[in-house]
């Protein structure tokens, strides 16, 4: 019996907003009517492209690179687009996603993401 196969990839795309006034950065920020529709543009461009049941875009809160936003994270690879935009994301999905390759300009900065810490080295 088949099962149904698993998505070849995750995207866990920051929704995070502040509220207004604050002086934190968003992702999604009332002073960028973009990156309010970041998200659907991701989801609908996977549809069109008919590749939308081996990629899975997940909505999460913040991924705490907020003076990076909007960003995304691709897994598997453990990798974090930053400064987002429709096209990069158009470019990531071609590029990436269905051609295999990171589209490195839109990579963190290794400055600010760095290597992750297995939570063996931090249990008490």
């Amino acid at each position: 019996m088949m099962g149904i196969p698993q998505p070849a990839f995750y995207i866990f795309k920051c929704q995070q907003s502040a509220p207004p006034g604050m002086p934190k950065p968003s992702c999604v920020s009332q002073n960028n009517p973009e990156s309010q529709q970041l998200m659907q543009h991701l989801a609908q461009t996977l549809m069109q492209k008919g590749i939308i049941a081996t990629v899975q875009p997940i909505q999460t809160s913040c991924l705490n690179r907020c003076q990076q936003g909007p960003v995304m994270l691709v897994e598997p690879g453990h990798t974090m687009y930053v400064g987002l935009t429709k096209e990069k994301i158009d470019r990531i999905i071609d590029e990436h996603l269905i051609g295999g390759k990171v589209v490195d300009e839109y990579v963190i900065d290794a400055a600010v993401w760095g290597d992750p810490i297995e939570p063996a080295t931090m249990a008490r």
